[in-house]
């Protein structure tokens, strides 16, 4: 095994060389030996597969051994080594290997020279009542209408319903005395829209088809039939709030109208300040960031960057379009350089915060990420566990805790948590 190492700059490194075909065919004997040892087994790893293996621990070995050769440590080694050239040559194996290590962060920073000027919002009085009369409204009862009439949209029903496929009931497709508001859009699209119309009494056969994309796989794209009944139509009467009406939601026998009113001040001003922090401050605080800040970034991280950008926006691609999208090098290098800047961007931005992170001795543990991506999907209209084993899959939760230690650190820098 011959490696040299080029140094690039202070953390980037070029390890490159020669592995020889006969080192690799011996940890292949070497490890068909041991498994001749072992009783044979359903998941006996093929030839193949030991070949593989044993290509992997080659591998692994010109890469320590290139670490050894430039003195460098293992723990400031960063993300996984990109090979970037392989060549199968008569009697050995060529590697051209790309390795970073971590950059010096400062940390001795002025946070007022990060920190934009802002005004803290405050609610006003009439974003008060008006928050108060809505979730008043929300708390009212539903009451049957005094006259029964046909379904408009916005009426709340009462219905029975039962969906088939193929003239078969299909599991989760039907519910008895079930409250709908027509145009909430709680159905697939197009069931509220066929109820309007219905009289008390009345049966009615609603024939539609599942979206393509609809998370329920056995059913997406399919045609189902609903045979709904509608019982009746409801609505509510607006309660009057009073101290008996806060005691009765904080459950808290010594709250009053005023105690209800602090709450929902804070929650507007919370909400507010949040909108705030997202679409202005958080994005100038970056900016200052990324422009008060000047270090060498690690090249690997930045092309795994790349890769995972243009798997993102490649995603939606049809089969044919990634063909031609794979196939096309020019289109290939275009997209991946339309991407580069902003992934140069989020390196640098989560080395500055990872150090500031550790400074301000700032954590998030695995249950914050997980609510975290519980209240995401909720506001997006999704389900927590499929949102969840997306972020899995896909490697995104180092990302996802990556972006609660962002918002935390901002929050100490401007002054939140105090």
């Amino acid at each position: 095994m011959k490696v040299t190492v080029e140094k690039i700059d202070d953390i980037n490194f070029i390890l490159s060389g020669t592995v020889e075909n006969s080192l690799i065919k011996e940890k292949v004997e070497i490890r068909k030996a041991a498994i001749a040892k072992e009783d044979k087994k359903d998941d006996t790893p093929t030839d193949e597969k030991i070949e593989q293996d044993a290509a992997g621990e080659v591998f692994k070995d010109f890469i320590a051994a290139g670490v050894k050769e430039a003195n460098i440590a293992v723990e400031t080694i960063l993300g996984q080594p990109g090979l970037k050239k392989y060549e199968q040559r008569k009697d050995e194996v060529f590697f051209e290997v790309e390795l970073s290590i971590s950059p010096v962060v400062h940390t001795d920073v002025d946070y007022k020279e990060i920190t934009p000027v802002f005004t803290k919002p405050v609610a006003s009085s009439a974003d008060i009542e008006k928050k108060l009369a809505e979730f008043a409204l929300k708390q009212a009862p539903f009451t049957t209408i005094p006259t029964p009439k046909a379904i408009e949209n916005d009426d709340v029903t009462v219905i029975d319903f039962e969906g088939f496929i193929d003239g078969k009931a299909f599991e989760g497709g039907s519910a008895k005395n079930f409250n709908l508001k027509i145009g909430s859009d709680s159905f697939i699209p197009g069931f509220e829209e066929k109820l309007i119309g219905m009289e008390y009494g009345e049966t009615r056969d609603v024939v539609l088809n599942f979206p393509d994309d609809y998370q329920a796989e056995d059913l997406a794209g399919k045609e189902a039939k609903f045979v709904v009944t509608l019982h009746e139509i409801q609505e509510q009467h607006p309660i009057t709030p009073d101290d008996s009406f806060a005691k009765n939601i904080l459950s808290d026998d010594k709250a009053t109208l005023a105690t209800l009113k602090e709450k929902f001040a804070d929650q507007i001003t919370s909400e507010e300040l949040s909108r705030v922090y997202m679409n202005e401050i958080k994005p100038k605080m970056i900016e200052a960031l990324l422009s008060k800040y000047d270090f060498t970034l690690p090249n690997n991280i930045v092309e795994q960057e790349i890769d995972a950008k243009v798997r993102e926006k490649t995603r939606a691609y049809t089969q044919e379009q990634h063909k031609e999208f794979m196939e096309d090098k020019g289109k290939f290098m275009e997209i991946r350089e339309s991407v580069r800047q902003a992934s140069r961007d989020s390196i640098k931005i989560a080395l500055i915060v990872e150090a500031l992170a550790a400074k301000e001795n700032v954590e998030v543990l695995e249950n914050e990420v997980h609510a975290a991506l519980g209240y995401q999907a909720m506001m997006a209209g999704q389900d927590a566990q499929e949102l969840l084993k997306y972020y899995q899959e896909n490697n995104l939760m180092t990302s996802a805790k990556m972006g609660l230690i962002e918002d935390k650190l901002f929050g100490i820098m401007l002054g939140f948590h105090k």
